[in-house]
């Protein structure tokens, strides 16, 4: 079974994932009158379920409706049950990378979208990412939460497509070259 982990993410125009408050509504603040969900649908159905983290999990958890019809792997150490009514929704994984991507395979799933800051990071330091789609949203926050951190090597990354959005939003899609 082929295995792959995809990022599907927005940054500003300075890489960072949220603002210094650790908000993301500036995310939404391109005029989008047409609704463009800047291949996201298209992103999702190629994917069998989501990893994310415990602070991205727990932002999600706040919105006014759950945007995922696949199943959401909460990635946390710190965590010690998902509330009641996302249990249908979420799981609860725990343990070293490799640990965690085998009880998922396990379960069936082999093509992950993975979702969050440290969780990217942390996919990233094992050389885990097969592919990231980046949406540059031309804000420069100054301070926030990077999507980026440090790695014990350097990771090379193919690009094999941009597209812009809204006059406005780059997208940049890149393989991991190995």
């Amino acid at each position: 079974m082929i295995q792959k982990n995809k990022v599907f993410i927005a940054t500003s125009l300075d890489g960072y994932i949220a603002d210094r408050n650790g908000e993301i509504d500036w995310l939404l603040s391109i005029p989008n009158p047409g609704k463009d969900d800047m291949g996201y649908k298209e992103f999702i159905a190629q994917v069998d379920a989501l990893v994310m983290g415990r602070n991205t999990f727990e932002v999600v958890c706040g919105f006014d409706e759950w945007y995922y019809d696949k199943h959401v792997f909460v990635l946390s150490d710190s965590m010690t049950e998902i509330p009641a009514k996302f249990r249908d929704k979420a799981s609860l994984v725990k343990g070293n990378l490799n640990d965690v991507l085998a009880e998922i395979h396990g379960k069936g799933y082999h093509k992950l979208y993975i979702d969050g800051g440290k969780t990217i990071q942390g996919f990233l330091k094992e050389d885990r990412i097969d592919e990231i789609i980046i949406t540059v949203i031309p804000y420069l926050l100054g301070k926030g939460v990077p999507l980026f951190g440090d790695l014990s090597e350097m990771l090379k990354f193919e690009a094999v497509d941009t597209k812009i959005f809204l006059n406005s939003v780059v997208q940049n899609h890149f393989v991991r070259k190995r």
